[in-house]
């Protein structure tokens, strides 16, 4: 049964916004991140029935977990996709997201929180950015930030491309993804939009490389559309299954049959996908539970032990001036007397 209807101005078009939280305290934070041109309100509403299921459809799903729901926006045209003269703005969203993020179950007092992502098409890279970046934090002043990545659990990919070392192939599909996404009055006027995005491929696919890294840390879910969409008038997959479900080992594949830009759209419990990625979230929201606790124990741990090998490192040389320290002192006094 779906919850009453969500007005399209309580969403932020920018940043957090909370569209529902169980009874009591929410137990696990389940974050959906849209992609290029898309809305954190439009990209996850059906066109037919106005659903917004993130909102709506999903509430119901969790009557044991507790989970608190979350969309977020940011701005998603072309030109924010592409690295500008010197600046990787991917990273710069990853960087808000974060930050966003850490602000938002801060004032909460729930930053150990497990944490749930649900990401479509290039929000998906968006979110590998992300965890990058969070993992990669050590400094003392922003170490905070790091609580984005232990907390997080599991990721559902929906359309996004994934692995391929040939970037004129990255080029190819982010041009394919621009067709699907963008107006075609805007691909077919300007043009240079599509290419400065094209000309990012080495910048994503380098994104694609650092998050091998972390793979075996996180459980997750790939899609792929089962269904070729419409560009000017030749039916073409955006991202194909090959992309967008590589066969990797220990990570669940599964098809949608919708296209790509109508995967992320659900316009009722029956809907085509809807009880795959449902199910997907609530399980990985259970299994979190159990999980996410003891990884912060063993991270509290682990920068203990850090912080010890640091001192431990300044010791000998701290030791020297103690001990310099302590001759003088002893000495200082006997050369006193010896002049009384």
């Amino acid at each position: 049964m779906a919850t009453p209807d969500i007005p399209e101005d309580s969403v932020n078009r920018f940043g957090l916004s909370q569209v529902h939280t169980s009874d009591g305290e929410g137990l696990v934070d389940v974050v959906f991140v849209h992609g290029l041109n898309g809305h954190p309100y439009h990209t996850w509403t059906s066109e037919k029935s106005k659903t917004f299921w993130p909102g709506q459809l999903l509430p119901p799903v969790f009557e044991e977990e507790k989970a608190r729901i979350l969309v977020y926006g940011y701005d998603a045209d072309v030109t924010s996709f592409t690295d500008g003269v010197s600046k990787d703005k991917i990273h710069v969203h990853a960087e808000h997201l974060v930050a966003e993020l850490y602000a938002n179950r801060r004032r909460q007092k729930a930053t150990e929180r497990p944490i749930v992502f649900v990401s479509h098409s290039l929000g998906g890279l968006v979110v590998k950015r992300a965890l990058i970046y969070s993992s990669e934090i050590r400094g003392s002043k922003t170490e905070h930030l790091r609580s984005i990545f232990i907390s997080t659990y599991g990721i559902l990919f929906l359309g996004t491309p994934h692995g391929g070392s040939d970037l004129a192939e990255w080029g190819s599909r982010l041009e394919r993804i621009c067709g699907a996404m963008l107006p075609t009055r805007l691909v077919d006027t300007q043009p240079q939009l599509v290419n400065a995005l094209k000309t990012n491929s080495e910048t994503l696919q380098n994104i694609d490389r650092q998050f091998i890294q972390l793979t075996s840390r996180f459980h997750m879910f790939f899609f792929h559309e089962a269904k070729p969409t419409n560009l000017n008038g030749a039916l073409k997959y955006i991202v194909n299954e090959e992309s967008a479900s590589p066969n990797i080992q220990d990570v669940e594949r599964a098809s949608i049959q919708q296209d790509h830009s109508h995967m992320c759209k659900f316009e009722n419990i029956n809907a085509p996908g809807f009880h795959l990625v449902t199910e997907g979230i609530q399980r990985y929201a259970s299994q979190a539970l159990k999980i996410i606790g003891s990884r912060w124990i063993l991270d509290e741990d682990e920068q203990k032990r850090r912080k010890e090998a640091e001192v431990e490192e300044l010791l000998p040389s701290t030791l020297r001036r103690s001990e310099h320290t302590a001759l003088s002192s002893s000495t200082l006094p006997g050369l006193w007397y010896s002049y009384e």
